[in-house]
């Protein structure tokens, strides 16, 4: 007898900060979900990245990058939605230390909502959800990029994209799970398409025994494809991450995945804008549903040309260039930055002191004693 398909949604970035933020304090969902909340309806999964801790800590700890947090009570906007899973193994999470996780962690508990990607060792952090649906169990594996994953303290720390560690956590997985999906949040901010080894990295890890890999992060939503019968998502873009000065923008479009499993995953695209004039996430109208899948079709159709692939990722390492050139000078700011680009203020490294840091970042040995030392500033 044929049974119905599991049922799994996965969705891309969600920081409850800004309009949302004080729309859901006021208990207003209505006006943070629309029309797209039937979405979460008649599903067995409901995941979500959250991308932020929920604590009213104000510690922030040192890092680069912006600080991200939502008020205790966005927890609500999880609950009103049915999420039953928090993928938190993204760069956000530990922006408050050992006290924003512990807050986080305690409320998610309270309201019944589990958590995987994030412990008190790696091998916590490392550990899958697993659930039992219909009779067929299955594995959630949650990594990221190694972006400020650990609270400075150590007491925290999110699960680290680590090729050789992916390898035996998928494969310990598969002995007693009839499906694993990998849920990954990196990438190049702002890209629409995968780097080529970000390409090679997710098909190795369908290779080693994955049966979905979708990704989230760069703010940016991209192309999937098939390979060997099993999909690979490069980026969902925003869920729901309200941003001042971000309207009608990338930022502003994303989608969400429906898994449906069975012998086979298949699976269904749900297009949605967030946050532009009115806050909150919301479904397409018949125009923009046309504009998005023609974007999508091209990003694809790029995904499957490694030359084409290679040749975009080129283009977008030299429009940013500038912007990591200004990073590893000595002298670092906007002002300088524009000094500089105007040939009014030097670059201070020679071109043998620039050979020196591409041997420490290139070569593994010397790489692994670079970032033990600069961890110690953390």
């Amino acid at each position: 007898m044929k049974t119905d398909p599991i049922k799994i949604l996965l969705t891309g970035d969600f920081c409850p900060i800004n309009r949302c933020e004080n729309l859901a304090i006021n208990g207003d969902f209505e006006s943070i979900f629309n029309d797209f909340i039937d979405v979460f309806a008649g599903n067995d999964l409901n995941i979500v990245d959250l991308e932020c801790p929920l604590t009213l800590s104000k510690s922030a700890r040192p890092k680069t990058g912006p600080h991200q947090k939502a008020h205790p009570e966005t927890v609500n906007v999880l609950k009103y939605a049915g999420i039953h899973l928090a993928a938190m193994a993204n760069n956000h999470v530990m922006d408050y230390g050992k006290k924003g996780i512990e807050d986080t962690l305690k409320l998610l508990k309270e309201h019944g909502i589990e958590t995987v990607g994030v412990g008190k060792t790696m091998e916590d952090a490392a550990k899958p959800f697993s659930i039992k649906i219909k009779n067929k169990k299955i594995a959630i594996l949650n990594f990221a990029d190694n972006e400020f994953l650990s609270t400075p303290d150590g007491s925290y720390t999110c699960n680290s994209m680590d090729t050789v560690r992916c390898l035996y956590d998928i494969r310990t997985a598969r002995q007693d799970h009839d499906h694993i999906i990998l849920i990954v949040h990196a990438g190049n901010e702002f890209y629409e398409l995968p780097s080529p080894r970000t390409k090679q990295l997710y098909r190795y890890l369908i290779d080693t025994g994955a049966d979905a890999v979708i990704s989230h992060h760069t703010h940016a939503f991209s192309g999937y494809e098939m390979y060997n019968g099993k999909p690979i998502f490069y980026g969902l873009g925003n869920f729901i991450y309200d941003w001042p000065g971000k309207v009608n923008s990338h930022w502003n479009r994303g989608y969400v995945i429906k898994l449906e499993i069975s012998d086979k995953i298949n699976f269904k695209i749900i297009p949605l804008k967030h946050n532009n004039e009115n806050p909150g996430v919301f479904h397409l109208n018949a125009e923009q549903i046309e504009a998005f899948n023609k974007d999508i079709i091209q990003l694809n159709h790029i995904i499957a040309d490694d030359k084409l692939l290679e040749t975009e990722f080129s283009k977008y390492c030299s429009s940013v260039f500038p912007m990591y050139d200004a990073f590893i000078e000595p002298n670092f700011g906007k002002h300088i930055a524009s000094l500089r680009k105007r040939g009014l203020f030097p670059k201070l490294f020679s071109r043998k002191k620039r050979l020196l840091l591409l041997n420490l970042t290139r070569c593994e040995s010397h790489r692994e004693v670079l970032l033990k030392m600069l961890k110690q500033y953390e």
